[in-house]
Order: structure tokens, then C-alpha cells, then sequence
């Protein structure tokens, strides 16, 4: 019988390099994904699922939103892909 490969790894990548790590305030550092460093939910605007809110000046702030940089996050992100592919891919 096949043993079958579980592969979960490429869902989590974390630069602690970077100068801005971690960009959110979190109590877990190590659990900090960057795999989506600039989230693409972002053009969903308030349908993206994610903590955010909204400036003075209309400008949609993630500032305080952790949810693709979180356990879960990659596969939050991977559910709304088909609603970014759909407004990608419209026509003006």
C-alpha cells in the first residue's frame, strides 16, 4: 500500500529579517505567517473576511486585521481567491 504525503509546510513562510517584522502587533511572533506580506483580499473591501476599518478619508486600514498572517490565514485567503480572480479578471 502507498503511503500518503502530507504536505502543509508551504503555507507558512516567515522572514524575521525583514525590517518590519512583524508588521502587526501579535503575542506570538513565531507563529507569524508573511507568506501573504501584502494581503490579496484587499481589493474585496468589505467582503474580505479580515478585521479592518475604514479612515476618515475612505481608505480601507488592515493595520490591526492579523487574519492571512495567522494559523488558518493561508486557507482563508485560498477560499475568497475565485471572488479576486473574478474582479481581476473584468473588463472596463
Amino acid at each position: 500500500m502507498e503511503k500518503k504525503i502530507t504536505t502543509e509546510n508551504y503555507k507558512f513562510n516567515q522572514n524575521t529579517a525583514c525590517e518590519f517584522f512583524p508588521c502587526h502587533k501579535v503575542s506570538d511572533s513565531t507563529k507569524f505567517n508573511c507568506l501573504f506580506c501584502y494581503c490579496p483580499l484587499y481589493m474585496l473591501k468589505d467582503q474580505c473576511g479580515g478585521g479592518f476599518t475604514y479612515t476618515d478619508g475612505g481608505i480601507k486600514n488592515c493595520t490591526n486585521c492579523t487574519l492571512p498572517h495567522g494559523e488558518g490565514g493561508y486557507d482563508h485567503v485560498m477560499s475568497k481567491m475565485k471572488e479576486v480572480i473574478a474582479i481581476g479578471s473584468e473588463r472596463k
